[in-house]
């Protein structure tokens, strides 16, 4: 973080500026920065959140046969690699001819069950290693206090729980895909190994790790520890980074939250809709991307709405307020409390995203619940065949929003083009209306910024647990310099972290 006087060409009539900037922000996937402009009496004038590392998949993808797509495209990240193999998976489906509606029972369950268990161990990963600090210990706790030893040491039943939370999700991955991170399982038309018995009583009957049932107990008790933080500390939570924004999603025929397959379906900040429950096939129809030069993140938005106020957060959040409701009992018991709780409105305050993502984490053990008992998981019947067209579109719901791939090949089966949309991209102009929020509301406009005022810029960007590896690649040391300037040009103060 540092304060510097520069010229910064195209983004005012002034030639000469000061800056503060925030390089890396922290406990994110990703790396990233952030610059806060100010005019010459310390006023903040405007503030941006950069991607400055090219990603080049959509490029280096192309020439590549269609069948290699679902195992290259998760190198995007080691985080949610899952998510990029069932999305780009639900592509090539369409490439051989498998709508997801024509895939076999197993397969169908075997993905979700993949899926549900990616959702849950980065829903946990995100809230007990990345946010809890923000919460337990405030964003006025020093350095030392900001990381998840600091959890463990002062709570460490907290700290267990979360460990053991994601390691069960990565647990059914290895199960599925044979390793955690990186793995295959889905192939054009359906799964490629069959989900033995064996496997099955390893999460059912919890022997060398706590099971199922334990999963869900974990994720209620998880749930009422957030609801009593929010009860406590509301009015701050209720202002902090709120704006109005549109929300959007996957739902189900009943307008029900859907992660693995659905309709999309967007909403405005008071509630109207704004995209009807549209195919995912579709979604070229409604959908442009601006870009600005200060990012090599681009900005999706509704086509009809335009880009001022066309885009929408995804994720959490905005799938507990585009649903109807979620289809399993205790979550949707947990939704209709969250509703309750802000007043039956659609909910534009960026600190709630926490709450949601853990009533999407019960979601996610319920739907675990369900699917380790059913025999139909078992099936050796895991493979569909069609007639082989030239373009392929698969849409899912990833643990930070709508994930979009798109594929067209050439008669040889070569791809041709490749088009991704990624969750954080959706979010990129929230992420940036929350920095907005944070430089106008809280950095000090008298020179002295403190760690405390910068630390809340990261915690208005984490709460959307952005996963920017998905959208760049960076290499490289992430050393952190504060420099602060005065008027006149001079150096004033100085904090190096290497």
């Amino acid at each position: 973080m540092k304060i510097t006087p520069c010229c910064i060409p195209n983004l005012s009539t002034t030639n000469m500026k000061k800056k503060v900037v925030i390089d890396p922000v922290t406990r994110v996937e990703g790396h990233g920065r952030v610059t806060i402009h100010l005019d010459e009496y310390g006023k903040v004038e405007d503030s941006f959140f950069h991607i400055v590392e090219f990603r080049g998949f959509e490029r280096f993808i192309q020439g590549r046969p269609y069948w290699e797509a679902p195992v290259l495209v998760q190198r995007l990240c080691g985080i949610c690699p899952v998510s990029h193999h069932l999305a780009a998976a639900k592509a090539i489906d369409q490439l051989v001819g498998v709508d997801p509606e024509d895939l076999s029972p197993a397969a169908h369950k075997l993905r979700k069950l993949l899926h549900y268990g990616q959702i849950f161990q980065s829903h946990a990963l995100h809230f007990f290693y990345l946010a809890s600090p923000d919460l337990l210990f405030g964003v006025d706790a020093p350095v030392e206090k900001r990381n998840v030893f600091a959890v463990a040491i002062e709570n460490k039943e907290l700290a267990r729980m979360g460990i053991l939370m994601r390691k069960f999700g990565q647990e059914i991955i290895r199960a599925i895909a044979g390793k955690k991170i990186h793995g295959v399982a889905a192939v054009p038309g359906g799964m490629h190994k069959v989900f033995d018995p064996q496997e099955r009583d390893y999460f059912l009957n919890g022997k060398d790790i706590p099971n199922i049932k334990t999963m869900l107990e974990w994720s209620v008790e998880t749930l009422e520890f957030i609801k009593s933080y929010f009860e406590k500390n509301r009015n701050m939570l209720d202002t902090f980074a709120t704006f109005p924004s549109g929300h959007m999603g996957m739902v189900d025929e009943l307008g029900n939250m859907e992660l693995y397959h659905g309709k999309l379906r967007a909403i405005d900040s008071v509630g109207n809709i704004t995209l009807p429950d549209v195919s995912t096939n579709d979604y070229q129809k409604y959908f442009l991307e601006g870009v600005e030069r200060w990012s090599y993140m681009k900005f999706p938005y509704l086509k009809e709405i335009g880009r001022e106020k066309g885009w929408n957060r995804v994720g959490p959040l905005a799938r507990i307020n585009i649903c109807n409701a979620i289809p399993t009992p205790l979550a949707e018991k947990e939704r209709q409390a969250f509703v309750a709780f802000t007043g039956n409105k659609v909910n534009n305050s960026t600190l709630y995203s926490h709450w949601a993502r853990l009533i999407e984490l019960l979601h996610c053990a319920e739907v675990m619940d369900e699917l380790l008992h059913d025999d139909e998981i078992l099936s050796d019947d895991l493979v569909r065949e069609g007639t082989k067209r030239l373009e392929g579109i698969g849409i899912i719901e990833a643990p930070r929003g709508t994930l979009t791939h798109h594929y067209q090949v050439d008669d040889k089966g070569m791809i041709t083009r490749c088009n991704l949309i990624v969750s954080t991209t959706h979010n990129n102009e929230a992420m940036n209306k929350a920095v907005r929020w944070v430089a106008n509301n809280v950095i000090s406009q008298k020179g002295t910024i403190t760690d405390s005022m910068l630390n809340q810029v990261e915690v208005a960007i984490r709460a959307y647990d952005p996963c920017l590896s998905c959208a760049t690649q960076a290499m490289g040391q992430m050393s952190l310099q504060v420099q602060v300037y005065n008027k006149k040009g001079e150096l004033i103060d100085e904090h190096i972290k290497n």
